[in-house]
């Protein structure tokens, strides 16, 4: 297949631009897609009570992967896709890989129950980040192999750049939005509840072993 092929698609007749489809599909496919399965999981969390089993450390475990996730999210709709944003990204996928082993491990050191529908749900969030990975690759091929030859030649290989096609205010509001009430709100719930059960248990420690040195003392 011939660039001029591989550029453009002609379906019943109408010419589709392949890069402009696949930068759709990116915006108003793949990352929307995250934040359902994201509430899902947190809704998980909440039914096996996490602050009951592994508590805090697991729900900043969870917050360490939004973290992972979110940042190269934010770099990518503000930047263009150079060798120092490819490189990010690609550490940070790696990372978010490795986070979710240690969740995993986490959970069931613990004794929370991971049902099968969270296991489901697991899979599915670790698959985006490869998915959104691969396609950015796939559109910016010749930034990867910049990035093979170390970004030599390019001056803004290893700077940060604006994106040279803005994306609109309203898409970046509604995104951000979507974060706030999909990801922080629910998963800063899931980390409050989780303090909040933490004192809990450390007041009712100190209030058992105050009873008892007092019984010990009669």
């Amino acid at each position: 297949m011939g660039r001029d092929q591989a550029a453009e698609i002609s379906a019943s007749g109408v010419t589709v631009d392949v890069g402009d489809a696949t930068v759709r599909y990116l915006l108003y496919g793949l990352l929307p897609s995250w934040f359902v399965p994201g509430l899902a999981d947190w809704w998980m969390h909440r039914r096996t009570r996490i602050e009951e089993t592994a508590g805090t450390k697991e729900s900043l475990i969870h917050s360490l992967m939004m973290a992972e996730v979110g940042l190269p999210i934010a770099l990518t709709l503000r930047y263009e896709v150079n060798p120092l944003l490819l490189s990010a990204q690609l550490g940070a996928t790696a990372a978010h890989e490795a986070t979710a082993l240690w969740d995993v491990r986490t959970a069931v050191d613990s004794d929370r129950e991971v049902k099968p529908v969270e296991q489901h749900i697991h899979s599915f969030l670790e698959s985006l980040p490869f998915a959104a990975l691969a396609s950015l690759m796939c559109l910016h091929a010749d930034q990867v192999k910049s990035l093979l030859r170390g970004g030599r030649g390019d001056p803004d290989a290893w700077r940060l750049v604006p994106r040279r096609r803005p994306l609109s205010r309203g898409y970046l509001a509604g995104i951000g939005v979507a974060i706030g009430a999909c990801v922080l709100l629910p998963y800063g719930e899931e980390l409050l509840r989780c303090v909040r059960a933490r004192r809990r248990d450390k007041k009712r420690v100190t209030s058992d072993e105050a009873r008892f040195r007092a019984t010990e003392g009669r």
